[in-house]
């Protein structure tokens, strides 16, 4: 797709503050520019780990026929971020961030943002305990929300003054926002809505929205895989239109889900994970039939493997829904 020659109101948001900044600093130490640190991979990645997980659908995890696709999502929430450097204040980087949200509403076919619009937010991420009180202070009056990177952690820890870690600070601190936005949407949602929103991402970062019929989150990225054994050997070996039985996923401080994983294409010739997403929805109710809702939702999942998301290189596991809020968020952040 050809990229627009205009500038972006997240790029011209960052020009601004960058010139602020250089009159405040003298221009010394000013960032020139560069890809936005999320492209440069700044912020340390998860390691690889298997977690084995409770089945909740059956006795042992298999391998599930779901049946042929079946349009049912009625919206579709993704949101974005980007981080890029603004200036060095000795050696301290300041890093200006823009997250976004948006849900897109299908209508007679085609896609049109939710009448709540999207979410746009922009602020400035910085070491203020590292920094000159003048700067701080000129930061905080400059008209733009300013994070500060140096906070201690959940654990009461301040971070180093290496600029590296305070690079990887901020970005984590973009994400948490990024989250926040996604998690707003998405709860409003379900206040409001009643048809199917497709989520991009989990969705157990909200009790409202884990224990909601109405979302159904899809995980594309698998750090974590959540068997071990035989049961990953089901997993890898699913074959297109095929889903796991489900299981409970429970983690500390987030809301419990049932879980499968669902492949959306055939994977022969291709890497094990080709094709492959994990599927979250609320925990089942007393005497609801859980293997009936995880073939319907996949059904539903499986309806939205076409039109092919080309030209993303994640086509294989990106579905037209998500596609088109992407494109409308390259927009607006």
């Amino acid at each position: 797709m050809t990229q627009p020659m205009h500038a972006s109101p997240g790029d011209a948001g960052f020009r601004s503050v960058q010139r602020r900044l250089a009159g405040l600093l003298g221009g010394v130490g000013m960032e020139m520019g560069g890809a936005p640190l999320e492209a440069l991979h700044v912020s340390a990645a998860e390691p690889p780990r298997l977690r084995a997980s409770p089945v909740i659908e059956g006795h042992a995890l298999r391998a599930v026929r779901v049946g042929d696709p079946t349009p049912g999502f009625g919206a579709f929430l993704d949101g974005t971020q980007a981080s890029r450097v603004v200036g060095y204040c000795d050696g301290m980087p300041i890093v200006f961030g823009s997250v976004a949200g948006v849900v897109r509403v299908r209508r007679n076919r085609r896609h049109v943002t939710w009448a709540r619009g999207p979410i746009v937010q922009r602020r400035l991420y910085a070491p203020l305990g590292f920094l000159p009180n003048g700067i701080c202070d000129a930061l905080r009056d400059d008209g733009v929300e300013v994070v500060d990177t140096s906070q201690p952690d959940e654990h009461g820890e301040r971070p180093g003054t290496h600029p590296f870690s305070l690079l990887e600070r901020a970005v984590h601190f973009v994400q948490a926002d990024r989250e926040r936005v996604e998690r707003q949407l998405a709860e409003e949602w379900c206040a409001r809505e009643r048809d199917a929103l497709f989520v991009d991402g989990g969705i157990q970062g909200s009790e409202a929205v884990a224990a909601s019929h109405c979302v159904v989150g899809v995980v594309k990225s698998h750090r974590t895989l959540y068997v071990e054994g035989d049961a990953l050997r089901v997993v890898l070996g699913l074959r297109a239109g095929h889903r796991s039985t489900a299981f409970r996923i429970a983690a500390p401080r987030r809301a419990p889900v049932a879980s499968w994983y669902l492949r959306l294409r055939d994977p022969a010739g291709r890497d094990p994970m080709w094709g492959l997403v994990r599927v979250e929805a609320a925990v089942p109710n007393a005497g609801e039939d859980l293997a009936a809702r995880a073939d319907r939702i996949s059904r539903w999942i499986l309806a939205e493997a076409s039109p092919i998301a080309l030209p993303d290189s994640r086509w294989d596991k990106m579905v037209y829904g998500i596609r088109d809020c992407e494109q409308f968020l390259a927009a607006v952040c």
